[in-house]
């Protein structure tokens, strides 16, 4: 299935869950309101909540909690992204000004914060202690992976594991968190859970290794922030690593150096030559491709519905996508 035909699909449920957003991020707060209106309206994908909704109707929900299940889960990937820009310095994300770089730190930070807070209020509202204890669990993880890409950022002795240990944690866990709990609000079996826990997992991993190849090879209109952003940052990225680890000592050692010194941009040219050379893109999309697999098997255990060939359908796009 083509994206469009997945989001045509889930059309009747995403407009209930932006109705829902648009509800949930309003405050008498003036500058919340301002703020969270150009978050809300920035022109995002809406994966992690289309995710959502796609896995509940695989799973045959029969009531509509799966909407406030998915706002939630974007609130949480929103808050997160607000925080990172300030952290990354990020002037543009998704062709449009960062909220940091228009609003400033200080709001983009505790506008983040009522968007946490806001999602742990509806949290409550769905009635269940399990849906409670996977995304604080989910929420703290993401937190820590933050703080782990803070302490490998200019780090050219990050290992693939450590690596690994990053994007599950502040990008897969939240994928696994929104599949998992559509089969907590309908009430599955363990094996169930397990399957759809592990679809999100292996999604959302080859999600974000796919992300870090566009950084080098998609055109910095098709993703909405500018090409290299990872190198100029000193971001050791599987595709960076790999190239250094399989180049000649003087173009590993040029890697090296734009890791340490976060100096790569004026090399941009010549380290994705070395990449190509090595094989580093074709390595880390081989990667994904196989994550992607094994969350396509990981889902063969469901009965046969259009929404499961759905959440097949976005395993594929996961990783045949140019932003």
């Amino acid at each position: 299935m083509d994206l469009d035909s997945i989001r045509k699909l889930s059309d009747n449920d995403m407009k209930a869950v932006n109705h829902l957003i648009g509800q949930q991020v309003s405050s008498d707060v003036a500058l919340i309101n301002q703020l969270g209106f150009y978050i809300v309206n920035s022109g995002g994908k809406r994966l992690r909540p289309l995710l959502t909704v796609l896995a509940a109707r695989a799973l045959n929900i029969q009531n509509e909690q799966h909407h406030t299940l998915a706002a939630i889960i974007e609130f949480i990937h929103t808050a997160t992204l607000l925080h990172d820009d300030v952290v990354d310095e990020s002037t543009m994300r998704r062709g449009r000004e960062t909220a940091n770089e228009l609003f400033g730190n200080q709001a983009s930070v505790l506008v983040g914060d009522f968007l946490y807070s806001r999602a742990f209020q509806m949290m409550v509202e769905l009635k269940r202690m399990r849906v409670m204890e996977i995304l604080s669990d989910a929420t703290n993880r993401i937190a820590q992976g933050e703080v782990m890409q803070l302490m490998n950022c200019n780090d050219p002795d990050t290992s693939q594991e450590s690596y690994l240990e990053v994007i599950y944690s502040k990008t897969a866990r939240l994928f696994e968190a929104a599949t998992q709990l559509a089969a907590v609000l309908t009430d599955q079996r363990h094996d169930i859970e397990v399957a759809m826990q592990n679809y999100g997992k292996h999604l959302g991993t080859a999600f974000q290794l796919i992300d870090d190849v566009l950084d080098y090879t998609a055109q910095s209109e098709d993703m909405g922030k500018q090409a290299g952003d990872d190198l100029a940052e000193g971001k050791p990225t599987l595709p960076l690593l790999h190239a250094m680890w399989n180049s000649e000592a003087q173009d590993a050692e040029l890697i090296r150096e734009a890791i340490e010194k976060a100096n790569g941009m004026e090399h941009f040219d010549h380290i994705l030559d070395v990449m190509k050379r090595a094989g580093s893109i074709e390595y880390t999309r081989e990667l994904a491709v196989a994550e992607s697999e094994k969350a396509k098997a990981a889902i063969e255990i469901l009965p046969e519905s259009i929404y499961k060939q759905s959440l097949i359908g976005l395993a594929d796009l996961s990783v045949n996508r140019d932003s």
